[in-house]
Protein backbone atom coordinates (compact mmCIF):
# COMPACT_ATOMS: atom_id res chain seq x y z
CA UNK A 1 0.00 0.00 0.00
CA UNK A 2 1.41 3.40 -0.96
CA UNK A 3 2.58 5.54 1.92
CA UNK A 4 3.26 9.25 2.02
CA UNK A 5 6.82 10.01 3.18
CA UNK A 6 6.85 11.13 6.80
CA UNK A 7 9.65 12.85 8.63
CA UNK A 8 11.22 10.57 11.24
CA UNK A 9 10.89 11.70 14.85
CA UNK A 10 14.13 12.38 16.68
CA UNK A 11 13.48 9.88 19.47
CA UNK A 12 15.00 6.60 18.34
CA UNK A 13 12.24 5.96 15.81
CA UNK A 14 12.44 6.01 12.01
CA UNK A 15 10.22 6.98 9.11
CA UNK A 16 8.81 3.44 8.83
CA UNK A 17 7.76 3.58 12.47
CA UNK A 18 5.52 6.61 11.91
CA UNK A 19 4.02 5.28 8.65
CA UNK A 20 0.27 4.57 8.55
CA UNK A 21 -1.58 1.78 6.74
CA UNK A 22 -3.63 4.39 4.88
CA UNK A 23 -1.57 7.43 3.92
CA UNK A 24 -2.72 10.67 5.54
CA UNK A 25 -1.71 14.27 5.20
CA UNK A 26 -1.04 15.55 8.74
CA UNK A 27 -3.79 17.96 9.74
CA UNK A 28 -1.71 19.54 12.49
CA UNK A 29 1.94 19.59 11.38
CA UNK A 30 3.07 20.74 14.81
CA UNK A 31 1.79 17.57 16.51
CA UNK A 32 3.84 14.40 16.53
CA UNK A 33 2.49 11.26 14.88
CA UNK A 34 2.55 9.33 18.14
CA UNK A 35 0.70 12.08 20.02
CA UNK A 36 -2.01 11.85 17.37
CA UNK A 37 -2.21 8.09 17.90
CA UNK A 38 -2.79 8.55 21.61
CA UNK A 39 -5.44 11.21 21.01
CA UNK A 40 -7.30 8.89 18.61
CA UNK A 41 -7.53 6.17 21.24
CA UNK A 42 -8.57 8.63 23.96
CA UNK A 43 -11.42 9.95 21.80
CA UNK A 44 -12.57 6.54 20.55
CA UNK A 45 -15.97 5.09 21.35
CA UNK A 46 -14.31 1.73 22.05
CA UNK A 47 -12.38 3.26 24.95
CA UNK A 48 -15.49 4.91 26.39
CA UNK A 49 -17.36 1.60 26.38
CA UNK A 50 -14.75 0.08 28.68
CA UNK A 51 -16.26 2.12 31.54
CA UNK A 52 -19.18 -0.35 31.58
CA UNK A 53 -17.25 -3.58 31.02
CA UNK A 54 -16.10 -5.98 33.72
CA UNK A 55 -12.49 -5.97 34.82
CA UNK A 56 -12.74 -8.70 37.47
CA UNK A 57 -15.94 -7.82 39.33
CA UNK A 58 -19.00 -6.37 37.56
CA UNK A 59 -18.72 -2.54 37.34
CA UNK A 60 -22.10 -1.92 39.00
CA UNK A 61 -21.37 -3.87 42.20
CA UNK A 62 -20.02 -0.87 44.13
CA UNK A 63 -18.47 2.55 43.63
CA UNK A 64 -14.87 1.52 44.33
CA UNK A 65 -14.24 -1.50 42.12
CA UNK A 66 -12.28 -1.03 38.91
CA UNK A 67 -13.83 -1.40 35.47
CA UNK A 68 -11.97 -1.95 32.20
CA UNK A 69 -11.58 1.77 31.60
CA UNK A 70 -10.16 2.68 35.01
CA UNK A 71 -7.87 -0.35 34.76
CA UNK A 72 -6.64 0.83 31.33
CA UNK A 73 -5.95 4.33 32.67
CA UNK A 74 -3.90 2.84 35.52
CA UNK A 75 -2.00 0.58 33.13
CA UNK A 76 -1.21 3.64 31.00
CA UNK A 77 0.17 5.54 33.99
CA UNK A 78 2.43 2.64 35.00
CA UNK A 79 3.48 1.86 31.44
CA UNK A 80 4.22 5.43 30.39
CA UNK A 81 6.57 6.07 33.32
CA UNK A 82 8.39 2.74 32.95
CA UNK A 83 8.61 3.13 29.18
CA UNK A 84 10.01 6.63 29.38
CA UNK A 85 12.56 5.50 31.98
CA UNK A 86 13.80 2.95 29.45
CA UNK A 87 13.81 5.45 26.57
CA UNK A 88 10.60 4.44 24.78
CA UNK A 89 8.36 7.15 23.38
CA UNK A 90 5.82 7.88 26.11
CA UNK A 91 2.93 8.34 23.68
CA UNK A 92 3.58 4.99 21.97
CA UNK A 93 3.49 3.12 25.29
CA UNK A 94 0.54 5.19 26.52
CA UNK A 95 -1.41 4.37 23.35
CA UNK A 96 -0.71 0.66 23.70
CA UNK A 97 -1.71 0.63 27.37
CA UNK A 98 -4.94 2.54 26.77
CA UNK A 99 -5.81 0.29 23.83
CA UNK A 100 -4.78 -3.09 25.20
CA UNK A 101 -8.30 -4.12 26.31
CA UNK A 102 -10.40 -2.51 23.57
CA UNK A 103 -11.27 -5.92 22.15
CA UNK A 104 -12.58 -7.40 25.39
CA UNK A 105 -16.27 -8.38 25.23
CA UNK A 106 -18.90 -8.10 27.97
CA UNK A 107 -18.22 -9.95 31.24
CA UNK A 108 -14.43 -9.87 31.09
CA UNK A 109 -12.45 -13.07 30.55
CA UNK A 110 -15.56 -15.14 31.19
CA UNK A 111 -17.20 -13.49 28.19
CA UNK A 112 -14.05 -14.00 26.16
CA UNK A 113 -14.12 -17.73 26.87
CA UNK A 114 -17.80 -17.92 25.98
CA UNK A 115 -17.31 -16.24 22.60
CA UNK A 116 -14.28 -18.41 21.87
CA UNK A 117 -16.41 -21.51 22.35
CA UNK A 118 -18.95 -20.13 19.90
CA UNK A 119 -16.25 -19.37 17.33
CA UNK A 120 -14.28 -22.60 17.61
CA UNK A 121 -15.20 -23.59 14.05
CA UNK A 122 -14.26 -20.32 12.34
CA UNK A 123 -11.09 -18.99 13.88
CA UNK A 124 -11.91 -18.63 17.56
CA UNK A 125 -12.27 -15.46 19.58
CA UNK A 126 -9.44 -13.79 21.51
CA UNK A 127 -9.56 -10.37 23.13
CA UNK A 128 -6.13 -9.36 21.86
CA UNK A 129 -6.91 -10.33 18.26
CA UNK A 130 -10.18 -8.42 18.64
CA UNK A 131 -8.23 -5.37 19.83
CA UNK A 132 -6.22 -5.38 16.60
CA UNK A 133 -9.49 -5.70 14.67
CA UNK A 134 -10.96 -2.70 16.51
CA UNK A 135 -7.85 -0.60 15.88
CA UNK A 136 -7.47 -1.47 12.19
CA UNK A 137 -11.03 -2.13 11.00
CA UNK A 138 -13.99 -1.56 13.32
CA UNK A 139 -13.49 1.75 15.14
CA UNK A 140 -14.75 4.51 12.79
CA UNK A 141 -12.08 7.13 12.11
CA UNK A 142 -10.32 6.63 8.75
CA UNK A 143 -11.52 5.07 5.51
CA UNK A 144 -9.28 3.76 2.76
CA UNK A 145 -10.20 5.79 -0.36
CA UNK A 146 -8.94 2.99 -2.61
CA UNK A 147 -10.83 0.03 -1.16
CA UNK A 148 -13.68 1.97 0.45
CA UNK A 149 -13.26 -0.02 3.65
CA UNK A 150 -12.60 1.15 7.17
CA UNK A 151 -9.03 1.38 8.46
CA UNK A 152 -10.02 1.82 12.10
CA UNK A 153 -7.98 4.44 13.90
CA UNK A 154 -5.17 4.06 11.32
CA UNK A 155 -2.45 4.26 13.95
CA UNK A 156 1.23 4.34 13.10
CA UNK A 157 3.14 1.11 12.64
CA UNK A 158 5.06 1.59 15.91
CA UNK A 159 1.88 2.13 17.93
CA UNK A 160 0.05 -0.83 16.38
CA UNK A 161 3.04 -3.06 17.01
CA UNK A 162 3.15 -1.85 20.62
CA UNK A 163 -0.52 -2.86 20.98
CA UNK A 164 0.25 -6.41 19.84
CA UNK A 165 0.74 -8.50 22.96
CA UNK A 166 0.69 -11.83 21.12
CA UNK A 167 2.21 -11.30 17.64
CA UNK A 168 1.09 -14.52 15.99
CA UNK A 169 -2.04 -16.13 14.56
CA UNK A 170 -4.16 -18.78 16.25
CA UNK A 171 -2.06 -21.81 17.18
CA UNK A 172 1.18 -20.12 16.17
CA UNK A 173 2.52 -19.04 19.55
CA UNK A 174 5.60 -20.35 21.35
CA UNK A 175 5.18 -23.34 23.71
CA UNK A 176 5.79 -21.07 26.71
CA UNK A 177 2.54 -19.19 26.03
CA UNK A 178 -0.94 -20.61 26.47
CA UNK A 179 -2.09 -22.08 23.17
CA UNK A 180 -5.32 -20.09 23.42
CA UNK A 181 -3.56 -16.74 23.19
CA UNK A 182 -3.08 -15.10 19.80
CA UNK A 183 -3.10 -11.62 18.33
CA UNK A 184 -4.62 -11.74 14.85
CA UNK A 185 -7.50 -13.42 13.02
CA UNK A 186 -6.93 -14.90 9.57
CA UNK A 187 -8.80 -12.12 7.76
CA UNK A 188 -6.67 -9.42 9.43
CA UNK A 189 -3.32 -10.93 8.41
CA UNK A 190 -2.62 -8.35 5.71
CA UNK A 191 -2.44 -5.38 8.06
CA UNK A 192 -0.75 -7.55 10.70
CA UNK A 193 2.02 -8.46 8.24
CA UNK A 194 2.44 -4.78 7.42
CA UNK A 195 2.73 -3.62 11.02
CA UNK A 196 5.17 -6.43 11.84
CA UNK A 197 7.52 -5.62 8.95
CA UNK A 198 10.40 -4.54 11.23
CA UNK A 199 10.25 -7.56 13.54
CA UNK A 200 13.59 -9.41 13.38
CA UNK A 201 11.96 -12.74 14.26
CA UNK A 202 8.40 -14.09 14.16
CA UNK A 203 6.83 -13.79 17.59
CA UNK A 204 9.42 -11.28 18.83
CA UNK A 205 7.63 -8.40 20.58
CA UNK A 206 8.87 -4.83 20.41
CA UNK A 207 9.99 -3.42 23.75
CA UNK A 208 6.99 -1.05 23.89
CA UNK A 209 4.63 -4.07 23.72
CA UNK A 210 6.63 -5.77 26.47
CA UNK A 211 6.34 -2.66 28.65
CA UNK A 212 2.59 -2.56 28.03
CA UNK A 213 2.23 -6.24 28.94
CA UNK A 214 4.24 -5.82 32.13
CA UNK A 215 2.33 -2.66 33.11
CA UNK A 216 -0.90 -4.63 32.67
CA UNK A 217 0.41 -7.38 34.95
CA UNK A 218 1.62 -4.91 37.56
CA UNK A 219 -1.59 -2.89 37.56
CA UNK A 220 -4.05 -5.72 37.84
CA UNK A 221 -1.96 -7.75 40.27
CA UNK A 222 -1.83 -4.82 42.68
CA UNK A 223 -5.23 -3.28 42.11
CA UNK A 224 -7.23 -6.51 42.07
CA UNK A 225 -5.91 -7.25 45.55
CA UNK A 226 -6.81 -3.72 46.63
CA UNK A 227 -10.33 -4.17 45.27
CA UNK A 228 -10.63 -7.53 47.04
CA UNK A 229 -9.66 -6.00 50.40
CA UNK A 230 -11.89 -2.93 50.11
CA UNK A 231 -14.79 -5.05 48.87
CA UNK A 232 -14.56 -7.32 51.88
CA UNK A 233 -13.62 -10.37 49.83
CA UNK A 234 -10.17 -10.68 51.39
CA UNK A 235 -9.15 -10.22 55.01
CA UNK A 236 -5.37 -9.63 54.75
CA UNK A 237 -4.88 -11.44 58.06
CA UNK A 238 -5.77 -14.71 56.33
CA UNK A 239 -2.50 -14.55 54.39
CA UNK A 240 -0.60 -15.33 57.60
CA UNK A 241 -2.19 -18.80 57.65
CA UNK A 242 0.10 -21.44 56.02
CA UNK A 243 -2.93 -23.29 54.66
CA UNK A 244 -4.13 -20.14 52.90
CA UNK A 245 -0.65 -19.55 51.49
CA UNK A 246 -0.72 -23.12 50.16
CA UNK A 247 -4.04 -22.39 48.39
CA UNK A 248 -2.53 -19.30 46.79
CA UNK A 249 0.56 -21.24 45.71
CA UNK A 250 -1.57 -23.90 44.04
CA UNK A 251 -3.50 -21.21 42.17
CA UNK A 252 -0.31 -19.46 41.08
CA UNK A 253 1.06 -22.69 39.61
CA UNK A 254 -2.27 -23.48 37.92
CA UNK A 255 -2.80 -20.11 36.27
CA UNK A 256 0.28 -17.91 36.27
CA UNK A 257 3.65 -19.51 37.04
CA UNK A 258 3.57 -23.26 36.32
CA UNK A 259 7.27 -23.69 37.08
CA UNK A 260 7.09 -22.07 40.52
CA UNK A 261 9.34 -24.05 42.81
CA UNK A 262 8.15 -25.45 46.12
CA UNK A 263 8.06 -22.61 48.61
CA UNK A 264 8.66 -19.90 46.00
CA UNK A 265 5.21 -18.36 46.42
CA UNK A 266 5.48 -18.48 50.21
CA UNK A 267 8.88 -16.78 50.00
CA UNK A 268 7.50 -14.11 47.65
CA UNK A 269 4.58 -13.45 49.99
CA UNK A 270 6.97 -13.25 52.95
CA UNK A 271 9.04 -10.62 51.14
CA UNK A 272 5.93 -8.59 50.39
CA UNK A 273 4.65 -8.92 53.94
CA UNK A 274 8.00 -7.62 55.21
CA UNK A 275 7.48 -4.30 53.43
CA UNK A 276 6.96 -1.45 55.93
CA UNK A 277 3.73 -0.52 54.17
CA UNK A 278 2.23 -4.03 54.10
CA UNK A 279 -1.36 -4.07 55.36
CA UNK A 280 -2.18 -6.86 57.80
CA UNK A 281 -5.75 -5.83 58.49
CA UNK A 282 -8.41 -3.48 57.13
CA UNK A 283 -11.42 -1.94 58.86
CA UNK A 284 -12.65 0.36 56.08
CA UNK A 285 -11.69 3.57 57.85
CA UNK A 286 -10.07 6.46 56.00
CA UNK A 287 -6.80 5.66 57.75
CA UNK A 288 -7.02 2.05 56.61
CA UNK A 289 -7.90 3.09 53.07
CA UNK A 290 -4.95 5.48 53.00
CA UNK A 291 -2.62 2.74 54.22
CA UNK A 292 -3.88 0.40 51.53
CA UNK A 293 -3.39 3.06 48.88
CA UNK A 294 0.15 3.65 50.12
CA UNK A 295 0.82 -0.06 49.77
CA UNK A 296 -0.40 -0.12 46.17
CA UNK A 297 1.85 2.82 45.31
CA UNK A 298 4.87 1.18 46.93
CA UNK A 299 4.24 -2.13 45.18
CA UNK A 300 4.01 -0.49 41.76
CA UNK A 301 7.20 1.48 42.41
CA UNK A 302 8.98 -1.62 43.70
CA UNK A 303 8.17 -3.69 40.61
CA UNK A 304 8.92 -0.92 38.11
CA UNK A 305 12.28 -0.04 39.70
CA UNK A 306 13.40 -3.67 39.80
CA UNK A 307 12.52 -4.16 36.13
CA UNK A 308 14.17 -0.92 35.04
CA UNK A 309 17.40 -1.83 36.85
CA UNK A 310 17.46 -5.36 35.46
CA UNK A 311 16.70 -4.24 31.92
CA UNK A 312 19.37 -1.53 31.99
CA UNK A 313 21.92 -3.91 33.47
CA UNK A 314 21.29 -6.40 30.65
CA UNK A 315 21.23 -3.91 27.78
CA UNK A 316 22.46 -0.37 28.24
CA UNK A 317 23.76 0.27 31.76
CA UNK A 318 25.33 3.52 30.58
CA UNK A 319 22.01 4.97 29.42
CA UNK A 320 20.55 5.31 25.95
CA UNK A 321 17.13 4.91 24.40
CA UNK A 322 15.63 1.44 24.19
CA UNK A 323 13.06 1.46 21.40
CA UNK A 324 11.33 -1.03 19.10
CA UNK A 325 13.63 -4.09 18.79
CA UNK A 326 16.75 -2.67 20.42
CA UNK A 327 16.20 -4.58 23.67
CA UNK A 328 13.91 -6.81 25.71
CA UNK A 329 12.36 -6.09 29.08
CA UNK A 330 14.02 -8.11 31.85
CA UNK A 331 11.86 -9.11 34.82
CA UNK A 332 13.85 -10.56 37.72
CA UNK A 333 12.59 -13.94 38.89
CA UNK A 334 11.83 -12.61 42.36
CA UNK A 335 9.72 -9.80 40.87
CA UNK A 336 7.93 -12.26 38.58
CA UNK A 337 7.10 -14.43 41.57
CA UNK A 338 5.80 -11.49 43.62
CA UNK A 339 3.53 -10.29 40.80
CA UNK A 340 2.26 -13.83 40.22
CA UNK A 341 1.60 -14.22 43.94
CA UNK A 342 -0.57 -11.11 44.03
CA UNK A 343 -2.48 -12.36 41.00
CA UNK A 344 -2.93 -15.70 42.71
CA UNK A 345 -4.35 -13.99 45.79
CA UNK A 346 -6.98 -12.20 43.66
CA UNK A 347 -7.80 -15.44 41.85
CA UNK A 348 -8.33 -17.39 45.08
CA UNK A 349 -10.42 -14.82 46.93
CA UNK A 350 -12.38 -13.31 44.04
CA UNK A 351 -12.34 -15.08 40.68
CA UNK A 352 -12.59 -18.73 41.70
CA UNK A 353 -14.92 -18.47 44.69
CA UNK A 354 -17.86 -20.86 44.64
CA UNK A 355 -20.42 -18.06 44.90
CA UNK A 356 -19.30 -16.60 41.56
CA UNK A 357 -19.59 -19.80 39.54
CA UNK A 358 -23.39 -19.62 38.99
CA UNK A 359 -22.96 -16.01 37.80
CA UNK A 360 -20.26 -17.07 35.34
CA UNK A 361 -22.53 -19.83 34.03
CA UNK A 362 -25.43 -17.40 33.53
CA UNK A 363 -23.17 -14.95 31.69
CA UNK A 364 -21.92 -17.63 29.30
CA UNK A 365 -25.45 -18.86 28.67
CA UNK A 366 -26.64 -15.30 27.99
CA UNK A 367 -23.90 -14.67 25.41
CA UNK A 368 -24.55 -17.99 23.69
CA UNK A 369 -28.26 -17.21 23.42
CA UNK A 370 -27.59 -13.65 22.27
CA UNK A 371 -25.31 -14.98 19.54
CA UNK A 372 -27.99 -17.35 18.24
CA UNK A 373 -30.70 -14.69 18.42
CA UNK A 374 -28.63 -12.17 16.49
CA UNK A 375 -27.47 -14.75 13.97
CA UNK A 376 -31.12 -15.62 13.33
CA UNK A 377 -32.29 -11.99 13.05
CA UNK A 378 -29.30 -10.38 11.31
CA UNK A 379 -28.82 -8.06 9.63
CA UNK A 380 -31.99 -6.32 10.79
CA UNK A 381 -31.14 -6.36 14.49
CA UNK A 382 -27.48 -5.44 14.09
CA UNK A 383 -26.28 -1.86 14.43
CA UNK A 384 -25.96 -0.19 10.99
CA UNK A 385 -22.17 -0.52 10.76
CA UNK A 386 -22.26 -4.24 11.52
CA UNK A 387 -25.31 -4.76 9.32
CA UNK A 388 -23.31 -3.30 6.43
CA UNK A 389 -20.47 -5.76 7.16
CA UNK A 390 -23.00 -8.61 7.12
CA UNK A 391 -24.43 -7.55 3.76
CA UNK A 392 -20.94 -7.02 2.29
CA UNK A 393 -20.15 -10.70 2.87
CA UNK A 394 -22.44 -11.47 -0.07
CA UNK A 395 -22.40 -15.06 -1.30
CA UNK A 396 -18.66 -15.53 -1.75
CA UNK A 397 -16.97 -18.70 -0.45
CA UNK A 398 -16.69 -18.51 3.31
CA UNK A 399 -19.42 -15.87 3.56
CA UNK A 400 -21.20 -17.74 6.35
CA UNK A 401 -18.09 -17.58 8.52
CA UNK A 402 -17.67 -13.90 7.70
CA UNK A 403 -21.22 -13.24 8.87
CA UNK A 404 -20.68 -15.24 12.05
CA UNK A 405 -17.60 -13.12 12.74
CA UNK A 406 -19.68 -9.98 12.21
CA UNK A 407 -22.13 -11.12 14.89
CA UNK A 408 -19.22 -11.69 17.27
CA UNK A 409 -17.88 -8.23 16.42
CA UNK A 410 -21.27 -6.80 17.36
CA UNK A 411 -21.48 -8.70 20.65
CA UNK A 412 -17.89 -7.88 21.60
CA UNK A 413 -18.62 -4.18 21.18
CA UNK A 414 -21.42 -4.26 23.78
CA UNK A 415 -21.09 -3.24 27.40
CA UNK A 416 -22.17 -5.67 30.10
CA UNK A 417 -25.49 -3.92 30.71
CA UNK A 418 -26.28 -3.51 27.02
CA UNK A 419 -25.66 -7.19 26.35
CA UNK A 420 -28.16 -8.01 29.11
CA UNK A 421 -30.74 -5.58 27.69
CA UNK A 422 -30.33 -6.80 24.10
CA UNK A 423 -30.67 -10.40 25.20
CA UNK A 424 -33.84 -9.68 27.19
CA UNK A 425 -35.41 -7.66 24.38
CA UNK A 426 -34.69 -10.25 21.70
CA UNK A 427 -35.98 -13.07 23.87
CA UNK A 428 -39.23 -11.16 24.48
CA UNK A 429 -39.68 -10.66 20.77
CA UNK A 430 -39.14 -14.34 20.05
CA UNK A 431 -41.47 -15.51 22.83
CA UNK A 432 -44.16 -12.93 22.02
CA UNK A 433 -44.29 -12.49 18.25
CA UNK A 434 -46.41 -9.67 16.90
CA UNK A 435 -49.98 -10.73 16.24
Amino acid sequence: MAERPVAAPDRGYGANDVARWVAERPKHPGRGAFARDRARVVHSSALRRLAAKTQVVEPDTDDFVRNRLTHSLEVAQVGRELGQALGCDGDVVDTACLAHDLGHPPFGHNGEEALNELAVGFGGFEGNAQTLRVLTRLEPKVFDPVTGTGAGLNLTRASLDACTKYPWARGGGPPTVSSGKFGVYADDLEVFTWLRAAAPLPGRRCIEAQVMDLADDIAYSVHDVEDAVVGGRLDPARLADPDEVHRVADQVRAWYLPDAASGEVAEALARLAAMPTWVGSHDGSRRALASLKDLTSQLIGRFARDVERATRAATAPGGGRLTRYAADVVVPRATLAEIATLKGIAAVYVMTTAERQPLYARQRELLAELYELLLDQAPDRLEPAFAADWVAAGSLPGADDVRRRVVLDQIASLTDARAVRWHAALRREVSSPAR
